[in-house]
């Protein structure tokens, strides 16, 4: 589904960078950061023109395609990994950050995935997210019909158990992010620190 989304000339979520990211980016400590369900790069490119080594994962080829052309075109270098995250290993106290931007895993998944990534992070490394609550069913204005790939604070307080939040809030907010991601959306937004 991912390769199909993708194989356009136009960038499906748009070329910017998630807005919760681009204005928060500044609490992730810099070093290797790791960026999950990364799609066509928009989130990487930035993070790497802000000074940090960026990895890139995602199960789509034709999307990491399209990161690796947006990476050249902004004249940075991102590690770009065809995995799947259900299955991706994150190895221990690895990384200086995590960052999920609308990662659709359907729940068990998701918190398996959060879990081992957790246990990647250095200790003081930082985990920014932002996701799709489950009212955003109601909202049609992204992140499919699916309730179990949708996710809550509550579900964000069980999968993070080990870290703590700086910020963990549930909003409405207008995301205008390409063809996929606008207008009026129920999302989650953490900030979380090992």
């Amino acid at each position: 589904m991912w390769d199909e989304r993708y194989n356009t000339q136009q960038y499906a979520y748009g070329k910017q960078p998630n807005d919760f990211l681009a204005d928060h980016y500044k609490q992730l400590p810099k070093g290797n950061v790791i960026s999950l369900a990364e799609g066509e790069g928009r989130n990487a490119v930035f993070l790497a023109k802000m000074g940090y080594r960026v990895t890139a994962v995602d199960g789509s080829k034709v999307g990491l395609e399209k990161a690796a052309k947006l990476a050249k075109e902004h004249n940075v270098t991102i590690e770009l990994v065809h995995a799947d995250l259900a299955k991706f290993d994150f190895g221990k106290e690895k990384w200086d950050a995590v960052v999920s931007i609308y990662c659709p895993l359907p729940s068990a998944v998701r918190s398996a995935v959060y879990k081992r990534a957790v246990k990647g992070l250095k200790p003081g490394g930082g985990f920014l997210l932002e996701a799709y609550t489950p009212e955003q069913v109601n909202y049609n204005t992204g992140g499919g019909p699916s309730v179990d790939t949708k996710t809550s604070k509550s579900d964000l307080q069980d999968d993070l158990i080990e870290l703590s939040f700086l910020h963990l809030e549930e909003l409405k907010r207008e995301v205008l992010e390409g063809t996929y991601h606008t207008g009026l959306a129920s999302v989650v937004q953490a900030i979380a620190k090992k």
